[in-house]
């Protein structure tokens, strides 16, 4: 009679033993990070911000020594005064004494012009009479011309110096001044570059450099966490992931606090490609599976503001 309550009892006992407890589902508490770089190489001269520190947008980091911004700003501050004098004297003509000058040149060669003009008319009533020859007339007549000509060619060079330079060297003279104010410009863009702004308000998490170090361009000088950027991550087998779904809202357990409880919502459930995203340290599921990675994000970034980044977070089942 004994041996016929043992079986039962050892079919139980193996049955118990062969029974298989799902595992709750384990992720990692994930802050969206943030770098600031230089743009422009120098050396650290002044360190405004300590790691685990909260800054505000706009707030200074960092001040860089960069003394060659200093010497081109000279540079293209004084190519800048060079075309602009260039561009007013394309556009305003001669000075007062160069007018004044070529006047005079002008009054001068029209004194020539209007005597060689009364000589040819003298000369063609001879002419007509056979009082003078013919090669005296040509003669004059060819005086008359050049002082003609002269004439005309001082007129026009007063007329250009009071108008200024022809339309081409203005247009010329003005590309130089545009591209001048250009490297002016250029120049002032690097100098703000001397100054790491904080881009948005974020945690400072780690400091690189410490002052007197080089950075060079594109360097990640500071690294930080985005404030109320706090979520969590999860990576789930497909046979699991029906259970979840976009929009739904979950309880989290974090074991370092004691298990607190904490509200969320799924957010974001995308396929994995690699294993080495997988967020959980001893997966328990067949290899053949494919592995999704689930987003929560909190429904109080107030209340989870505090949380250790890569720490356990448990994910109850809905």
């Amino acid at each position: 009679m004994k041996q016929l309550y043992l079986i039962p009892l050892a079919f139980l006992f193996f049955a118990c033993k062969n029974e298989v407890r799902e595992k709750p589902l384990e992720g990692k508490v994930e802050r969206e990070q943030i770098t600031v770089v230089t743009k422009v190489p120098g050396k650290v001269a002044e360190i405004r911000v300590q790691e685990g520190e909260f800054v505000h947008a706009g707030d200074t980091l960092v001040i860089l020594d960069i003394p060659e911004v200093d010497a081109k700003a000279e540079q293209a501050q004084g190519a800048l005064q060079s075309a602009e004098a260039q561009y007013n004297m394309a556009t305003k003509g001669a000075t007062r004494g160069q007018l004044v000058q070529l006047q005079a040149k002008v009054d001068g060669l029209k004194e020539q012009y209007e005597f060689a003009e009364k000589s040819i008319n003298r000369l063609k009533n001879l002419l007509r009479d056979s009082l003078v020859s013919q090669q005296k007339y040509d003669e004059t007549y060819a005086k008359y011309q050049g002082a003609k000509n002269q004439y005309l060619a001082a007129q026009a060079e007063m007329e250009e110096a009071r108008n200024g330079a022809r339309y081409e060297q203005q247009v010329m003279a003005l590309g130089q001044k545009e591209r001048a104010l250009g490297a002016v410009a250029e120049v002032k863009v690097a100098a703000r570059e001397k100054y790491l702004i904080a881009p948005q308000d974020m945690s400072v998490e780690t400091v690189n450099l410490n002052v007197g170090e080089l950075a060079t361009a594109g360097y990640a000088v500071i690294n930080g966490y985005i404030n109320n950027a706090t979520y969590f991550r999860f990576t789930v087998p497909e046979n699991r992931v029906g259970k979840l779904n976009r929009g739904s809202e979950v309880i989290l357990r974090v074991p370092y606090l004691d298990n607190k409880e904490i509200k969320g919502r799924v957010v974001a459930m995308k396929a994995l490609s690699s294993y080495a995203n997988i967020s959980t340290a001893y997966p328990d599921y067949d290899n053949q599976l494919t592995v999704f990675e689930v987003k929560v994000v909190p429904q109080d970034h107030a209340e989870v503001s505090d949380l250790l980044t890569k720490t356990l977070v448990v994910l109850q089942a809905p």
